[in-house]
């Protein structure tokens, strides 16, 4: 049996060739997702007589996504990629097209095998979820009224050809919005016009602590965390922190740690400590930021909500009302429609 890394696959796939195993598992299989990748290429190059992909997210963002992982699993199946994307991806997620998606629910079905946690988890206690909506203070409201209406310039002075030739310039716009929802101070120095959701974050952090809880703080921005450190140093309330910097044994001392003692509070960016981390110490998850799909933050709050956790958890969205994040909430929903109406019901 050998066991591997994606990053270590990547680094020895020449020192697989002229062998072929039996059995060959990918968990997590989502990190194979983009077909163009390095590792997903990698896979896709060890022989072996029986192939299994396990993923709680196969599809996060579009079809493409389930079907690199068959590409791995059965080539050719779903057709060459151009091919699929005309026949499938294009009429399911641009038009919509029922009949189309009900063909490709239909080949994949025999292939697949759905578990829920509640079927499986019996004695998993309740995952409760709340958005906690949060109003701008009037300074904070103007700078994203401004930066909204640049946006607005910039898109209405783009022809369609340099619009597709500058999604990173579009796409730097749409993160500079989001980041003052959660704070203008990420991208204006000396800011001292407050933040609406990083006070209502301190409240229930008091909320929690005077309860006795113990709360998981994610966002995708390191930034942001360190504003957040900084006003739990100034009232003194101690805490964890891990970044994509956060070597691997470090991590692994704070989970300890954490899960055996007292220390209230775990600051963990969304990307880096998504995955692979056992919390249950922590009863309380606060998502300070919408991610584009529900998938990263579930997976996020499952650090919680796994087996071990004897406690109900309570699950905190903080979204900026009348923002791109209300949006963001609706493209998290379609994007769940699509991986249930595909992979979902009764096989």
């Amino acid at each position: 049996m050998l066991i591997s890394s994606y990053d270590h696959l990547k680094r020895d796939v020449r020192t697989y060739e002229g062998e072929y195993f039996r059995y060959m598992v990918l968990d997590e299989a989502q990190f194979i997702k983009n077909h163009s990748t390095a590792a997903a290429k990698a896979v896709k190059v060890i022989r072996a007589e029986h192939r299994f992909a396990l993923t709680g997210t196969p599809i996060e963002n579009r079809l493409s996504e389930l079907w690199s992982i068959f590409d791995f699993l059965m080539p050719g199946f779903l057709y060459r990629y151009e091919q699929f994307r005309q026949d499938f991806e294009k009429p399911i997620m641009k038009d919509g097209d029922e009949k189309v998606s009900a063909r490709l629910r239909a080949m994949v079905a025999p292939f697949l095998l759905r578990r829920l946690k509640t079927e499986v988890l019996r004695d998993l206690p309740e995952k409760v979820e709340e958005d906690r909506m949060v109003r701008f203070g009037q300074t904070q409201q103007q700078l994203y009224d401004a930066q909204v209406l640049r946006m607005k310039k910039i898109l209405e002075a783009e022809s369609d050809e340099n619009f597709r030739r500058n999604k990173i310039q579009i796409l730097a716009e749409l993160t500079r919005i989001r980041q003052i929802c959660c704070d203008p101070a990420l991208i204006y120095e000396n800011y001292d016009g407050g933040s609406a959701k990083l006070e209502a974050c301190m409240d229930l952090l008091h909320s929690a602590i005077e309860g006795e809880h113990r709360v998981l703080l994610f966002s995708q921005f390191t930034s942001l965390l360190e504003i957040v450190r900084n006003r739990l140093d100034e009232e003194g309330i101690g805490w964890y922190e891990i970044t994509g910097a956060t070597p691997k044994q470090e991590r692994l001392r704070m989970v300890n740690e954490f899960n055996s003692g007292d220390i209230p509070v775990f600051l963990i960016s969304l990307r880096a400590g998504g995955t692979g981390l056992n919390l249950t110490g922590a009863d309380i998850v606060i998502h300070y930021d919408p991610w584009w799909n529900a998938a990263a933050q579930n997976q996020a709050t499952d650090r919680a909500h796994r087996i071990g956790q004897q406690k109900p958890v309570t699950v905190f969205k903080l979204i900026a009302k009348d923002s791109i994040e209300e949006k963001i909430q609706k493209l998290q929903e379609k994007k769940l429609n699509l991986a249930d109406e595909i992979i979902g019901g009764e096989q």
